[in-house]
This record gives C-alpha cells, structure tokens and sequence, in this order.
C-alpha cells in the first residue's frame, strides 16, 4: 500500500500526511512540483518529529511516477468519480492516490488511474481537506487488506 500525493500545494498538509504514513507503516510517494519549495530539510520541518520514521519518496512528475509504479493499481480519489470507496475492493499493493487542495488533477492523470473512487458526503458538501480524505480511504484500504499496524498494548 502506498499514499501518494499529486503536486501538493499546503507544506502542512504534507506534513499531515507525513505522520499519517509514519504511523500507519505506510510510504508517502509525492509527485512533484510542489506548491511550495520542496527540500529534504522541508520535508523533515513539515514532518515535524515524525520525519524520521516517515518513508518519504519523491517523483519529479506524473510520467517518472507511472515508469516507477510496478504492478499496483493507481487508485484516485477524486470528485470526479462514479464509485463510492466503501463498494471498491482494494488490493494489498494499490497506491492510492491524491490531488492538489486547489485543483485536482489534470485529465491526463484521471485517465492514467486505474480505478476512481469518491468518499460520500453530505448533499451540498464539496469536498474535504486532502489529508482528511487520505486518512478515511487509507483507514479503508488498511481495514479491507488486513494490513493496519498491529495494536501494542
């Protein structure tokens, strides 16, 4: 399983989803250019404590992101699409895939996704911060695949 963000636009929402991977064993793939000046030294300041444990991998853009994918499924979650994630089967080795806060994606990364997933909101609801929405299909991707963290207690 991998969380990957397209072209983030909010260094805090890195951030957030930085520690969402750290914590849910999970590697962050972000396909570049950012909003915002990407370097290791701001990767570590937007992951805060968690830049250690954190996998961080970075793709200067869609088409190097495709040639290094291997054989899991790209699945994006979008507004756009037609299936609700709860009636969508995911796959142990799926990527599953973010926009921009501000825009999306471009038609041509719609098209390259294996499968399109949306997350049910309440009528009249736009949409929800991207990490939120990361953290709700990562938490059902993890759930389905059995591969959420082991519990110590």
């Amino acid at each position: 399983m991998l969380l990957v963000l397209f072209q983030p636009d909010i260094p805090q929402n890195l951030g957030a989803a930085l520690r969402l991977g750290a914590c849910m064993d999970v590697p962050v793939h972000v396909i570049e250019p950012c909003g915002f000046p990407l370097s290791d030294k701001a990767i570590r300041r937007a992951a805060l404590d968690y830049g250690d444990p954190a996998q961080v991998v970075r793709h200067p853009g869609w088409a190097d992101f495709v040639a290094s994918k291997g054989d899991g499924r790209i699945v994006l979650f979008s507004t756009k699409a037609a299936q609700p994630l709860h009636d969508f089967s995911f796959r142990a080795d799926d990527m599953l895939l973010f926009g921009r806060e501000s825009i999306g994606v471009p038609d041509e990364v719609h098209e390259g996704a294996d499968a399109r997933v949306f997350i049910p909101l309440s009528p009249g609801r736009r949409s929800l911060n991207v990490t939120v929405s990361a953290a709700i299909g990562l938490s059902e991707a993890l759930r389905q695949t059995g591969q959420f963290p082991k519990a110590v207690i």
